[in-house]
């Protein structure tokens, strides 16, 4: 059932346990949003942990307290909340945690942002922003839990990771305003968008030089791809977390419309991270093969050899373009 995030809040507040989970190959919403619910169950000392199934990728490691996220629950729970996930497949291999929880009777939460999210949970907000973490300040704000720096520093990773560091097209004056919010609460913003956007080591600076002179252009210019190898991540010694954003440079280029990011998960299967300019419902091109997320931008995988998977994937952004 659809209910607000107050409803939640009173939901959590009577829970002696709660587990929180979010996405496989989590990015700094999923984080944030994870991290700054489970920094308001601690100060309202209602036992949590936060489990994901994913490493923690690379860039954001500088995160203090990211080491508490475990891969599987070690603790019985009472409540189960998800949060940043579009679908419960989106879970990996806790999405059997998630149905377990279901069989015994326990209350499941979802609190998303993605436009194609089916609702999945018993309890469900689903509205679609900026960031996940615009939600779960709210819902830290309804619980009446302190909103202290380390709080305020987790909502703003992913807020500056999700708002594209404020540039998206969804971007709004409640983003901003929850920014102002986050920074009087002590949040850096210039030590988070330095760490987030800028700081690289050498080996993606050398990963991005390799996969960006290699960019393809389709359907006159309009589609560009980018395609990231195991085989070139292992040259240059990058790993996953160092391509996070490789996907918005082509949509750079003045007459992109469409770009993709193919990263290699293993062989024969792709991660497709999408975006669009201006028109373009990359959800809907995602939601052709499965995927989701929102209008600008989504992601989904695709199986096959890769120019297979190029010819596919081109021919259906191509029905999606002006």
């Amino acid at each position: 059932m659809e209910v607000t995030l107050a409803q939640i809040a009173e939901r959590i507040k009577k829970a002696k346990s709660v587990l929180i989970m979010a996405h496989m190959r989590p990015d700094g919403d999923a984080f944030g949003s994870a991290l700054a619910l489970s920094r308001a169950l601690d100060n309202l000392r209602i036992a949590n942990e936060v489990c994901i199934e994913s490493d923690i990728p690379s860039n954001l490691a500088f995160i203090e307290g990211i080491e508490k996220v475990k891969k599987v629950p070690t603790a019985q729970y009472d409540l189960l909340v998800t949060v940043d996930c579009s679908e419960e497949q989106r879970l990996g291999n806790l999405q059997e945690e998630f149905f377990l929880a279901k069989r015994k009777k326990i209350d499941t939460v979802n609190i998303d942002h993605h436009i194609s999210n089916p609702h999945y949970a018993k309890y469900n907000f689903v509205k679609e922003c900026s960031a996940n973490c615009m939600h779960i300040a709210q819902l830290i704000a309804d619980m009446g839990a302190p909103f202290d720096k380390k709080t305020a520093e987790y909502l703003l990773v992913g807020l500056l990771t999700d708002s594209g560091n404020f540039a998206h097209e969804d971007v709004d004056e409640e983003a901003f305003l929850l920014a102002a919010k986050l920074a009087k609460a002590g949040a850096d913003i210039r030590y988070y968008n330095y760490n987030l956007f800028k700081k690289q080591p050498k080996a993606r600076a050398k990963l991005h030089a390799k996969v960006m002179g290699g960019m393809r252009f389709y359907h006159d210019d309009r589609f560009a791809v980018i395609v990231i190898s195991k085989q070139t991540m292992e040259e240059c010694g990058a790993d996953h977390g160092m391509t996070e954003g490789f996907v918005d440079f082509p949509l750079n280029v003045d007459t992109v419309e469409v770009a993709a990011s193919l990263l290699e998960v293993r062989k024969g299967q792709y991660k497709i991270s999408l975006r669009s300019k201006s028109y373009a419902d990359v959800n809907k091109i995602a939601g052709v093969y499965g995927g989701g997320g929102h209008i600008r931008a989504a992601g989904c995988m695709l199986f096959g050899d890769v120019e297979d998977v190029l010819d596919r994937l081109s021919y259906t952004v191509y029905q999606y373009l002006d």
